[in-house]
């Protein structure tokens, strides 16, 4: 009897055992990776950036599945003056340095880096019959297209290249303004202007135009894009997981496709 009964206790001392050991390993199992959490980034681009952008969007969000992409495209003063004025941006991609710098000196910018460069080009419509081949032809126009210079940096740069040359005060009573670089391609594409300043990354994007001349490198200022996390973005640790996206080989190789030049940094 008590052989069996000591036979009882230790199957029942067992099951304990095994019962305790089985809610043991399970304790310490580790915990089950919770998903990331979804994150909406917005992104503050110049206007001329659309196309490339939007190629490196659909790559970064395939390799971050958690994070989308949202563009506000537009001239860079115009989203300058967004950001100022507290618009919820968490990068700023801005294709002047003095929009950017702005920010910089007002605190809004947390980090940046000058990433791109680009031309500033002279562009007709393909069956254009005005004889337009250079910035000094300008004058044989009857209505010229530029951006607004104190929003739009290639309207500004392209003031300073007509200036420069001599043309402005022959040509300035025929420019027609637009608030970015595509409406100014727009206009000349659509044939309501005779000739259009833009950036040479633009000018790629269209079949109906066609450049007529390149400014040179000393009639205007540096066309430089820099790119910086604002600083008070709510996504601060997403953010610098785009903005050093923008940086990477792939990226560069993007933005070289469409026509820009990656300024290279020294260590």
């Amino acid at each position: 009897m008590m052989r069996k009964y000591s036979l009882f206790l230790y199957v029942i001392m067992l099951f304990l055992l095994t019962l305790s050991g089985c809610f043991g390993n399970k304790s310490a199992e580790p915990k089950q990776t919770v998903s990331e959490k979804k994150v909406n980034l917005t992104i503050s681009a110049a206007a001329s950036l659309q196309n490339a952008l939007d190629d490196i969007k659909s790559s970064f969000e395939k390799e971050h599945p958690n994070i989308t992409i949202t563009y506000n495209f537009g001239a860079s003063g115009a989203l300058q003056q967004q950001i100022s004025q507290g618009a919820p941006v968490d990068l700023f991609f801005s294709a002047a340095e003095d929009k950017f710098q702005t920010l910089v000196k007002d605190g809004l910018i947390e980090k940046g880096t000058n990433l791109l460069g680009n031309d500033l080009v002279l562009v007709v419509p393909n069956n254009s019959n005005k004889g337009i081949k250079t910035f000094q032809d300008l004058t044989k126009a009857d209505k010229l297209a530029l951006g607004t210079p104190e929003s739009v940096p290639a309207g500004q740069y392209g003031r300073e290249t007509l200036k420069r040359l001599n043309v402005w005060n022959g040509v300035a009573g025929k420019v027609v303004y637009g608030k970015d670089v595509r409406q100014v391609l727009t206009y000349v594409e659509t044939n309501n202007v005779d000739a259009g300043i833009i950036y040479k990354t633009d000018a790629l994007t269209s079949q109906k135009v066609k450049i007529a001349a390149t400014a040179k490198a000393n009639t205007h200022d540096p066309i430089v894009y820099p790119v910086g996390v604002i600083k008070n973005s709510a996504h601060p640790k997403e953010a610098q997981t785009f903005y050093d996206y923008l940086q990477n080989a792939y990226s560069l190789k993007i933005f070289e496709k469409y026509g820009f030049k990656a300024i290279k940094h020294g260590n």
